[in-house]
């Protein structure tokens, strides 16, 4: 399954929630024993090797021991394994979950010689962030075409609303104007920056607003420059916050 959207709308919260309901469902009391975690995640990064996935033989005493990476544990126990960010990952680590996302579901072990069948209920959960990486980081077909996929975008003012006050605690009406701050915000996205205000950082105001922070200040230390360093765009923010709040 490849989740495709931008930062801070969801992905991960949507991962963890899938493996909850499907950890319940897909196995018996007997194999929820067994099983370590229902949920492997992955936070990729261009150092991320794949021996860092799979396994590697450590010194232990006088002898060598074999440990099953991240993804060779979800594929014995029947885990769901995420991959976040997938394009910051090395190409090998990209190629090495071609056998697995096919007919075949079978991970090769080089080191070990030997092929891993993956469990019935092995999942494999990639995303990341479409619309700005460069062209050198970005899913080559072959991979992205053994993946359905699940387009995420931010939710609607009156949603996300809801979201901002389950999440931060805060007032209905501060939650309601944070809202419709991001949605402002989002829009200058056509003016030069890459991404709008994420749900995340929505949240995060209201929680330092909740716990009496003032309003502005909130937004400032919140949003404002956590969305760019730019002083133009940063200004503009600014301009934005106080005409959602004009009061402070």
């Amino acid at each position: 399954m490849l989740l495709k959207g931008p930062t801070g709308c969801g992905k991960t919260r949507f991962v963890e929630y899938m493996a909850y309901l499907l950890f319940r469902s897909e196995h018996s009391d007997e194999e929820r024993r067994t099983v370590t975690s229902p949920l492997l995640t992955v936070a990729c990064h261009e150092d991320l090797s794949a021996t860092d996935l799979v396994g590697r033989f450590l010194l232990q005493g006088e002898e060598t021991v074999w440990q099953d990476g991240p993804l060779t544990r979800a594929v014995r126990e029947g885990a769901i394994c995420y991959l976040d960010e997938i394009v910051e990952a090395r190409k090998d680590s990209t190629v090495l979950i071609h056998s697995l996302t096919d007919h075949r579901r079978i991970l090769p072990i080089e080191k070990r010689g030997t092929i891993l069948d993956a469990h019935d209920n092995f999942l494999l959960v990639i995303s990341y962030n479409p619309g700005y990486q460069n062209v050198l980081k970005d899913l080559k077909p072959s991979t992205r075409q053994r993946f359905i996929s699940i387009q995420f975008d931010y939710p609607s003012e009156e949603e996300e609303a809801k979201v901002i006050c389950h999440e931060s605690g805060a007032e209905e009406g501060i939650c309601a104007d944070l809202a419709l701050l991001g949605a402002k915000i989002r829009n200058l996205r056509q003016y030069g920056f890459d991404e709008g205000a994420s749900t995340r950082l929505l949240v995060y105001a209201g929680q330092l607003i909740g716990k009496g922070i003032d309003t502005r200040r909130a937004c400032d230390v919140a949003i404002c420059r956590a969305v760019s360093d730019d002083p133009d765009v940063q200004k503009a923010i600014a301009e934005l916050v106080s005409t959602v709040f004009p009061h402070g």
